[in-house]
């Protein structure tokens, strides 16, 4: 798939980035040469293959899934700022 350099601008202009004509050319070929790339990995038949998610074939150790820390809850809320309803409460930053 090959851009056209006002294909760049505009794309340009939707990610919010300032760019000049020299810029444009270069941002132009080099997603060509993505879209190029793409193309020929979307041509390979891949029909048969199962995917996976790691190269390797492993599987992760796993551990008992146990408690190993006290519940503090009540000191922690002891020292907040302000505590309400068991919920910490702190300064709205969002309007």
């Amino acid at each position: 798939m090959l851009l056209t350099n006002s294909e760049v601008s505009k794309i340009a202009r939707l990610a919010r980035l300032a760019v000049n004509d020299t810029e444009i050319e270069l941002a132009r070929t080099q997603l060509s040469d993505i879209f190029t790339l793409i193309e020929q990995m979307q041509a390979v038949d891949t029909k048969g293959i199962s995917p996976m998610s790691h190269a390797q074939d492993v599987s992760q150790r796993l551990r008992a899934d146990v408690v190993t820390e006290s519940n503090q809850r009540e000191l922690f809320q002891s020292i907040a700022p302000q505590v309400e309803a068991g919920l910490y409460l702190v300064p709205q930053v969002i309007e």
